[in-house]
């Protein structure tokens, strides 16, 4: 039986992958080119589908998980506008220096290398601090506009803060930062971006939390407030040319408009310690899976590519069941309270 021009048993595979990257897109502000692009490329779909499709499904899973966001009051719009700025400029920087780099011919491997060594470098010093309880706990999910505890705040985002460089820009959790301050972080995450050639969500993230010390919900709400914008500019430019293919992307919606929402919620319930070992456990995931795929490509082992995208699912499925579990945990021990339900 044929849905969408495709068998029953993808289109249930593909209605399960939504819901499991929804939930993950929701919690963490990031998850889906990261997941979708190279499980389509292993499915065998054409390179321009493959991420043309993946941009289309980070767009429409962002604007549910964004409006979810909203409703708990944990996007900045202002911040959200700035960095959007910001990483824009630091995005053609970045191409630039693609560009140069395949002039020398050097630029794939500089790229990989990096790739792997950002999400494993950020993965450890994600799980370090939130295992070692800096920036722990402390913010209050029911009120994102509550002032943040100056023990709540990370080092290096203290020490961003202290810059009084006028004018001063007041964020939701009582936070004030140097409009520069908040510029040169955004430049730095888009400079990343556009050199990787990835929307950026795992770095703009912690960047948000660590660097300019908003809390850790509005951080995640925040992100998906860009990548909202990001993504649609991406899959409408891909869509011109036929590289969205809507048999894809509408299953894959159909699974996270629920995760999604689910994801969401979960931000407003779970620890933000436990937020941000779950991220960094995903990042060390994806890390581990794109060495064992550029391994493979060195090597031309193929199925290393297979390998990699079980680990890539492997870790996502972990990492998306600890949520739903540690969002069931704490409402049961928070039973009777109504700021605490998933709607």
């Amino acid at each position: 039986m044929d849905v969408f021009g495709i068998s029953l048993a993808v289109l249930v595979l593909f209605v399960g992958f939504g819901l499991l990257i929804g939930v993950l897109f929701g919690f963490f502000g990031m998850g889906g080119s990261f997941l979708v692009t190279p499980a389509l490329l292993v499915m065998g779909y054409p390179s321009r589908v493959a991420v043309g499709s993946g941009l289309a499904f980070v767009f429409g899973t962002s604007v549910i998980a964004t409006l979810k966001h909203r409703d708990l009051g944990q996007v900045d719009y202002k911040l959200g506008v700035l960095m959007i700025a910001g990483t824009t400029a630091g995005i053609e920087v970045g191409k630039e220096v693609v560009l140069h780099l395949e002039e020398l011919g050097m630029a794939g491997s500089i790229i990989s290398v990096t790739y792997v060594f950002l999400l494993g470098g950020i993965g450890l010093f994600v799980t370090y601090e939130a295992l070692k309880g800096d920036g722990d706990g402390g913010v209050d999910h029911d009120a994102a506009d509550a002032d943040v505890d100056a023990d709540d705040i990370p080092d290096i985002a203290k020490t961003i803060q202290s810059y009084r460089v006028p004018p001063m820009i007041s964020l939701r959790g009582g936070v004030s930062v140097s409009l520069w301050m908040i510029l040169g972080v955004a430049f730095a995450t888009g400079l990343l971006s556009g050199f990787l050639g990835v929307g950026g969500g795992f770095i703009r993230m912690p960047a948000l939390f660590y660097l300019i010390g908003v809390p850790v919900p509005i951080a995640v709400g925040t992100d998906l407030f860009e990548i909202v914008f990001s993504g649609g500019i991406g899959s409408f430019l891909y869509a011109m040319d036929g590289g969205v293919d809507l048999s894809i992307v509408l299953p894959l919606l159909a699974g996270s408009a629920l995760g999604a929402r689910v994801g969401s919620a979960a931000t407003s319930i779970v620890d933000e310690g436990d937020i941000k070992v779950y991220f960094g456990l995903m990042l060390l995931g994806g890390s581990l899976a794109v060495a064992v795929r550029e391994i493979g490509n060195v090597y031309g082992i193929g199925v290393f590519d297979t390998v990699s995208l079980v680990l890539i699912l492997g870790s996502a499925l972990l990492v998306s069941g600890a949520v739903v579990y540690s969002s069931v945990t704490a409402l049961r021990e928070e039973s009777g309270s109504p700021s605490h339900a998933l709607d």
